[in-house]
C-alpha cells in the first residue's frame, strides 16, 4: 500500500477543505470498500479524512413526512430504526441482505452509494479496465462476464454496481444531499449514477470534491407493503447475481402504485420504469406482471455467458409481485 495520511474531523466544512486542499485525498466512512481497494492498488489515495465523527448520524423525520437519513448512520442502525422498518420495509430488507453483521456495524450509508464494482478485472491492476484506466479496454466483454451488465452497458464497461441498499432507495426516489466548499447541493439518485456509455470512470455525478452528507427519502405510502429479493450463488452473504426492490398498491384488483428496481443487472441500480408503466391501472395478476418483466427486460442484450439473468430477472418480478399482490388482497 501506498504510505498516507490520516486525519479525523468534526465539522462538515473542515472535511470538505481537506479534500479540496489535497486531490489525491479520499473520504473515509466504514472503510469497508476503500480499504479492499487501497489494499489492491486499486485505490492510492495520499490521505484519507476520517469523516465517522461528523454530526451525520441520524435518521429523522421531516416536517412534510420524509424520512432523513445522515451519511454517517451505519447500515445496523439504518436496517434496526423503527421507521425505516415500518414505513420501508424492502430497505431493511436490503441492508440486511448486503452483509454480515460485523461489516454493516462499520458500513456507512454514504460509503454505501459510494461503492465500487466487485468486477474482477477492475479489481486487478495487472489488468485493463476503462474505469480504472480510461481507454485501456473491458476485457470482461469476451472474458469473464458471467455476473455482469445485461441493461444499460456499453462498449467499453459491462460491470454491475454492488450495492444492494441503492436498489431499494431507488425504488423510492431517494434524493441524495451533499456538500461541496460552494455550498450544499442535491441529486435525486436516480441522476447521481450517470448512465456508463464511454466514460465508465466517471462512477457519479457529484461535483469534485463533493462529501455526501445524507440521503432523503420522500413520503411514498406504496412503500409500506414492500420487498427486497436478492440471488447470489451462496447461501452465506454474496454479491448478487440478480435482485429486486418492489412495492405494490392495489385496489379492487388493479394495480393503483408500483415501484420497481433491479439490482446487479446494470452500472447502477435499475428502476424499472418500463415495468411500472404497464403494470399501473392493469389487473394485479400473473399476466399483468408478465408482461411488465418483458416490458423492462425488452432492450436487454446478454453476453453470451450471462443470458440467464434474463430469465431470472423476469421470474423476480413475476414471482416477488405475486407475493405482494397475494399480501395486498388478504
Amino acid at each position: 500500500m501506498r504510505e498516507f495520511g490520516y486525519q479525523r474531523v468534526s465539522d462538515v466544512a473542515d472535511a470538505v477543505a481537506l479534500l479540496g486542499a489535497d486531490p489525491d485525498a479520499r473520504f473515509l466512512g466504514g472503510g469497508t470498500n476503500l480499504v479492499d481497494l487501497m489494499k489492491t492498488g486499486v485505490e492510492r489515495p495520499a490521505r484519507l479524512v476520517d469523516v465517522r465523527e461528523l454530526p451525520l448520524d441520524r435518521i429523522e423525520s421531516t416536517k412534510d413526512g420524509a424520512l432523513r437519513i445522515g451519511a454517517t448512520v451505519t447500515n445496523s442502525d439504518l436496517a434496526a430504526h423503527p421507521e425505516v422498518r415500518r414505513r420501508y420495509p424492502a430497505l431493511t430488507q436490503a441492508v440486511l441482505a448486503g452483509a454480515s453483521g460485523q461489516l454493516r456495524n462499520m458500513a456507512t450509508v454514504g460509503g454505501n452509494l459510494l461503492q465500487r464494482t466487485r468486477c474482477g478485472y477492475f479489481a486487478d491492476v495487472t489488468k485493463p479496465c476503462n474505469k480504472r484506466l480510461p481507454g485501456s479496454g473491458c476485457p470482461a466483454i469476451e472474458g469473464e462476464h458471467r455476473n455482469h451488465a445485461i441493461l444499460g452497458a456499453s462498449d467499453h464497461c459491462v460491470a454491475v454496481h454492488p450495492s444492494d441498499m441503492g436498489v431499494a432507495l431507488t425504488a423510492f426516489d431517494a434524493v441524495v444531499s451533499y456538500e461541496t466548499a460552494d455550498g450544499p447541493g442535491e441529486l435525486p439518485l436516480a441522476d447521481f449514477y450517470p448512465p456508463v456509455g464511454h466514460t465508465p470512470h466517471l462512477e457519479t455525478a457529484l461535483p469534485p470534491g463533493a462529501l455526501i452528507t445524507g440521503v432523503t427519502l420522500p413520503p411514498a405510502p406504496v412503500a409500506a407493503l414492500s420487498r427486497y429479493r436478492k440471488v447470489r450463488e451462496r447461501a452465506s452473504y454474496a454479491f448478487a447475481i440478480g435482485s429486486i426492490a418492489a412495492a405494490l398498491e392495489v385496489r379492487d384488483g388493479v394495480v393503483h402504485d408500483v415501484r420497481l428496481a433491479f439490482g446487479a443487472v446494470a452500472s447502477r441500480p435499475w428502476r424499472a420504469r418500463a415495468a411500472e408503466r404497464v403494470l399501473r391501472g392493469a389487473p394485479a395478476g400473473g399476466e399483468t406482471f408478465a408482461a411488465a418483466a418483458e416490458a423492462e427486460l425488452a432492450t436487454a442484450k446478454p453476453l453470451p455467458h450471462n443470458g440467464y439473468k434474463v430469465t431470472l430477472m423476469r421470474n423476480l418480478v413475476v414471482g416477488v409481485l405475486t407475493e405482494l399482490a397475494e399480501e395486498a388482497a388478504r
